[in-house]
């Protein structure tokens, strides 16, 4: 036992490499290695020979670990230090610009669609995103029966047994916005209105929480002409090119007549290109303020007439930049900003560019 001690401890001392050191502790401690085979012969000891070899031999062993450890600190010490020697390091030198922080997505599009409605003409006004059942409903013409009063559509707030105050819901689009805009200033009028809206849907296309933006304005000779203008003004200035719409019939109970919005389109190797081709896609809704719409924000619509309209900034983002899952905006590992093109640090200005 004292000859292997002498022997390994040797070996060790002299090894050159790990890989040489690895070879040392399969051969002494290893399944077959020395050591290990004499731990086994314990079995065939006398009780008094096992008591005197088994502490001995265990000793050995872990004297042997011990010098195996040390050995490939030292081996490791030793690299570190020839590699110091030999590499160099300029500290001095300023380290490579990385870009941290990202505009996200929808934070991007909706500084872009302000800035393209404010050349127009069109103010921003917000309002609060927990409303009442009138102003989210009542006072857009929507009767109590549409099912976008349903529990299943919309978000109720929890109401504590004997609270007497109106119904509160999380509100399903930001046309609020407008009632509370023309009860505060009147006519005529012309504002966008963008913001975060809830409804109870999830799936490619729809999430619980989703961002809107509608428009609005009023005056006395309005028409449905001007709507179609602004519009077509809106989406060539967005998509970087001439886009042509189509009106289509629609029912919305604010509006009267009312009319869903295609915008011209080619559908190729499942991808949709704005501004070209023969197919349609419908992105909003739109149509002339319905008179109870303007009498329950104050208006006279004898004397005031206009239009609103409203889209998915989601879903015109993910039309501009090619994202196919509106859930991706929300859910997803943020690395995919660059992927379709959003870097870190570009800011939108209110000219429609970036600045960085």
């Amino acid at each position: 036992m004292d000859e292997l001690r002498s022997k390994y401890l040797t070996l060790i001392a002299e090894a050159g490499d790990e890989a040489a050191l690895e070879t040392l502790r399969v051969q002494a401690v290893g399944k077959k290695g020395e050591v290990s085979l004499q731990m086994r012969e314990l079995g065939r000891m006398s009780p008094e020979e096992r008591q005197v070899a088994g502490p001995k031999l265990n000793a050995l062993k872990d004297e042997i670990n011990s010098a195996l450890a040390a050995k490939k600190q030292a081996l490791s010490d030793f690299a570190l230090d020839e590699r110091l020697r030999s590499e160099w390091l300029d500290v001095t030198l300023p380290a490579r610009p990385r870009r941290q922080g990202s505009i996200h997505p929808v934070s991007q599009v909706t500084e872009e669609v302000t800035a393209i409605f404010a050349d127009m003409g069109f103010a921003v006004a917000e309002g609060p995103q927990v409303e009442t059942d009138w102003y989210n409903f009542d006072a857009l013409n929507i009767p109590g029966h549409h099912p976008a009063r349903a529990e299943m559509d919309t978000f109720y707030m929890h109401r504590a047994e004997g609270d007497d105050r109106p119904p509160h819901v999380l509100r399903t689009h930001t046309s609020p916005v407008q009632i509370r805009s023309m009860e505060a200033s009147g006519a005529p009028t012309r504002i966008i209105c963008p913001g975060r809206v809830y409804r109870a849907d999830y799936d490619q296309t729809h999430t619980p929480m989703f961002h809107q933006i509608e428009g609005l304005a009023i005056d006395r000779d309005i028409s449905m002409a001007n709507l179609k203008w602004v519009l077509e003004e809106f989406f060539t200035a967005y998509f970087g090119t001439e886009v042509k719409t189509r009106f289509r019939a629609s029912h919305f109970p604010f509006t009267e007549p009312s009319a869903e919005v295609d915008i011209q389109c080619s559908f190729e190797g499942g991808t949709v290109k704005v501004g070209e081709g023969d197919d349609w896609l419908e992105v909003l809704g739109s149509g002339m303020v319905h008179p109870h719409v303007l009498k329950s924000a104050g208006v006279d619509p004898a004397e005031w007439q206009g239009f609103a309209f409203g889209m998915g900034i989601d879903r015109i983002a993910m039309l501009k930049y090619g994202i196919p899952d509106l859930r991706a905006f929300f859910d997803s590992d943020l690395r995919w900003l660059r992927h379709y093109g959003f870097a870190a640090l570009d800011v939108p200005t209110l000219h429609g560019g970036l600045s960085r």
